[in-house]
């Protein structure tokens, strides 16, 4: 199969996804108990105020009709209103995706830098003491709530050690939040824990799985150095495995973004919807849920077209 045929296949198993989710954020909205309009203004609005209410908001049309609106207003990059703050929720959601974005990210590569060289290191030295410590601290990593995780880091390195503040950089713009690189570094560390926790897991058992192939036993039977085969043979194969699971694990970052978000009261998208939920706004919660759901999507599709390149082997059967 060409890659190119590959590649539209993909696409659109992607866009058939991103369409169920639609579907899916629709029928969340409708199976409110008592219907949109009673969880919006709670169980003392009367009937009248009800009706007033679906009337506005076109909840009285049939539910074919409502939701073949709902997808031309998606189409359209209108995600509703906020109720509480009277705002596009997706004037909301451009404001803060932006900030979530780079916490996020910086939390990966931090993680993921860190995760890739220690799982070769564990797999060189399999079985022994340091493979068995660096094992135990993974799985309680890996086990600890980000949560519980976030208020150890800011009870130890900004009230016990004074290091690093213990709220997130605030401000509406990028700039602002580069410009207190101190108050990121907490965060980051939470974000990152459980990236090095699993992937260094990955990378330690796509290692040992490659150490066993042939043709490492024929490039040291030719000669080569340990060092050598692991940096030319052993690393990039090594990869393809954590590249595949980089894109599966975009919900998790997403996820741990809202609990560090309101955590550190980091002004991303995790704090709004942390807000909303509070408030019950939930044209707000439903916006974050289908960004998120598309951003785990193109996530996945991404990983996918990346570990098509990196391993020409990928075909259709394994794809």
């Amino acid at each position: 199969m060409s890659t190119f045929l590959y590649l539209i296949r993909r696409v659109l198993q992607a866009l058939a996804v991103i369409l169920i989710v639609t579907v899916a954020t629709f029928c969340l909205l409708h199976a409110l108990p008592g219907g949109p309009a009673r969880g919006i203004l709670g169980p003392q609005a009367t009937v009248q105020q009800i009706a007033q209410f679906n009337h506005e908001q076109s909840l009285d049309r049939p539910l074919p009709v409502q939701y073949v609106a709902y997808l031309g207003r998606l189409l359209h990059g209108d995600l509703g209103t906020s109720y509480t703050l009277n705002e596009p929720v997706s004037q909301l959601i451009q404001e803060r995706l932006p900030k979530t974005l780079v916490l996020t990210l910086l939390s990966a590569v931090v993680g993921l830098l860190l995760a890739i060289p220690l799982g070769m290191w564990q797999a060189v030295r399999r079985n022994k003491p340091v493979d068995y410590v660096i094992t135990t601290l993974s799985f309680v990593a890996y086990s600890t709530p980000v949560y519980f995780l976030g208020l150890m880091l800011v009870l130890v390195f900004s009230h016990v050690l004074p290091w690093f503040p213990a709220q997130a950089p605030q401000g509406d713009t990028l700039a602002q939040v580069f410009a207190d690189p101190a108050g990121l570094v907490l965060p980051v560390v939470a974000g990152a824990a459980s990236v090095v926790a699993v992937f260094s897991r990955y990378m330690r058992g796509a290692t040992l799985e490659n150490l066993s192939e042939d043709y490492v036993r024929t490039a040291r039977a030719g000669g080569s150095r340990r060092g050598a085969i692991l940096r030319r043979h052993v690393f990039r194969n090594s990869l393809t495995p954590v590249v595949a699971m980089l894109g599966y694990y975009v919900p998790v970052l997403f996820g741990g973004a809202l609990v560090v978000e309101q955590l550190f009261n980091y002004p991303g998208m995790g704090l709004l919807f942390w807000t909303a939920a509070q408030s019950s706004d939930y044209p707000v919660l439903l916006g974050c849920v289908l960004v998120i759901s598309v951003a785990t999507v193109v996530g996945t599709l991404a990983a996918d077209v990346v570990q098509r390149f990196i391993d020409p082997r990928v075909k259709e059967g394994h794809a």
